[in-house]
C-alpha cells in the first residue's frame, strides 16, 4: 500500500466530522429525517475510509472483528430489550408510551432507544460484511 501524504491529513480532518454527522442523524433522527440506520451506515463509512486511507491491519486494531460482533449483538439486544421493557411495564411490544410518565416522554425515550440500538446493529454488521471482503485472501 502506498502512503499518500495528502490522503491521509485530509481522511484525518474528515474522518471526525464525519463520526459527528453521524451522531447528529442519529440523535436528530426522532425530529426530523435521519435514525439510526443512516446514522449507522455514515457512521461505517468513516472506518472504511479510515481502511482504504491506512489499511485493513490499522482498521482491525481501531475495531477489532470480536467488538463488532459484540456491538452488533448488544444493538439487537437494545432494540428487543425495549420492546420486552414495554411489554414489563404493560403495554404491548414496543409500546413507548408505558415508558415515562407522559406518552410524549415515552415516545421520545422509546425511540431513541430503538433508533440507538438499530444504530449500532447496522454500524457493526457494514464493517462485519466489509472486513469480511477486504480480508478475502489474507489468510
Amino acid at each position: 500500500m502506498t502512503h499518500n501524504l495528502v490522503l491521509r491529513v485530509v481522511s484525518k480532518t474528515l474522518i471526525p466530522l464525519i463520526i459527528m454527522f453521524a451522531l447528529y442523524v442519529q440523535f436528530h433522527g426522532d425530529f426530523g429525517p435521519g435514525g439510526g440506520f443512516q446514522a449507522g451506515v455514515i457512521m461505517s463509512a468513516a472506518i472504511i475510509l479510515y481502511t482504504l486511507v491506512f489499511g485493513l491491519d490499522a482498521a482491525e486494531r481501531v475495531m477489532p472483528p470480536m467488538a463488532l460482533r459484540i456491538l452488533a449483538s448488544l444493538g439487537v439486544l437494545l432494540y428487543g430489550g425495549v420492546g420486552v421493557a414495554t411489554l414489563v411495564m404493560g403495554g404491548n411490544y414496543l409500546n413507548y408510551t408505558v415508558l415515562a410518565s407522559t406518552q410524549i416522554a415515552g415516545q421520545h425515550l422509546g425511540i431513541l432507544l430503538v433508533e440507538l440500538g438499530v444504530g449500532i446493529t447496522v454500524f457493526a454488521v457494514m464493517l462485519i460484511i466489509f472486513f469480511a471482503f477486504a480480508g478475502r485472501g489474507r489468510r
